[in-house]
């Protein structure tokens, strides 16, 4: 089981949620490493000293590129679900069926999920 952040995780963990820091630390103490892509980061970076929880949470997570594959295929996914955030899109890519996602908006999830025909559970943060 793969634990896939999205922008929402991000910003929970940069304000210090305690429930989500230790759900990703359970997992990391599991041996698992969290997964994220590049546009999710981008949502969420702004820079400086206030994200230092954000920038240690990074360091252990595996940052995904945001490339043309990825681009691609979420362009498709996209299409199938009648969406339109390439964001979120990218973000169900990268989970496989029994994966969990940690998300501050299901909803679109569910939708993409559904069209990429892939079951993940979702984490509402």
């Amino acid at each position: 089981m793969t634990l896939v952040l999205d922008a929402g995780a991000l910003v929970a963990v940069e304000r210090a949620d305690r429930d989500v820091v230790a759900l990703i630390a359970a997992d990391r103490r599991a041996g698992r490493v969290p997964v994220t892509h590049g546009g999710v980061v981008g949502q969420v970076w702004r820079g400086g000293g206030r994200q230092a929880l954000l920038s240690r949470l990074l360091a252990s997570v595996e940052v995904v590129a945001l490339d043309d594959s990825l681009g691609r295929r979420a362009g498709v996914l996209l299409a199938l679900s009648r969406s339109s955030d390439v964001i979120d899109a990218a973000v169900v890519l990268l989970a496989s069926d029994g994966d969990h996602i940690l998300t501050s908006d299901p909803g679109d999830l569910v939708a993409l999920a559904g069209a990429a025909d892939t079951y993940v559970e979702l984490i509402v943060v």
